[in-house]
């Protein structure tokens, strides 16, 4: 086994992965209570924000899955339970017969409206308010650049996603910006 020296240890590339590591496991403990007070799991509402934050309430399955990094059963288990509590339906892809979409339902609204103001409430507070305005901007825009490399597909079926894959969003947003992720309107 090669040695490792402690200066190999103090890499500030160890402690940015670290760094993010370790906020992402402290916000999903901080962000979780207020999703769960709502009856919902973390994944179940980052699956209504994106349908609800897309053109039309909708996203073709495999967007869906590949935005929130799930596989395609585990979409599909995802959706099933929307499905049930009626915040979610399926409609089938003219174009594509083999292809679904998954459509933000009015109770699925309704869930949002009740459940956004709380979580916005707790981004507040443990995210954006321990920031300025500049560190938020330059947040923003470093981890897109890191999303770009490691998930691609987060932006599938969005204005953002690229047209040579032909799923972009047609027409896309007010004022030209792109949806990519769970926190921006398409």
């Amino acid at each position: 086994m090669d040695a490792v020296t402690p200066r190999a240890l103090d890499d500030p590339r160890l402690t940015v992965v670290g760094l993010l590591a370790e906020t992402y496991a402290g916000l999903r403990a901080k962000l979780t209570p207020a999703i769960a007070a709502h009856g919902l799991s973390p994944i179940e509402f980052e699956v209504l924000l994106r349908l609800g934050r897309s053109s039309c309430g909708r996203l073709r399955m495999t967007d869906l899955a590949a935005q929130a990094d799930l596989s395609a059963s585990g979409v599909t288990r995802v959706v099933d339970r929307l499905e049930r509590s009626g915040r979610v339906r399926r409609e089938m892809c003219p174009a594509d017969r083999r292809g679904a979409f998954a459509v933000l339902t009015e109770e699925g609204f309704r869930t949002l409206v009740n459940v956004v103001p709380a979580h916005v409430s707790a981004v507040e507070r443990w995210v954006t308010s321990a920031l300025t305005p500049e560190q938020l901007a330059a947040l923003v825009d470093a981890l897109r650049a890191i999303r770009l490399r490691v998930r691609p597909g987060a932006t599938a079926g969005t204005a953002e996603a690229s047209p040579a894959d032909g799923r972009g969003s047609p027409g896309g947003p007010a004022g030209g910006q792109a949806a990519t992720d769970a926190g921006e309107p398409e």
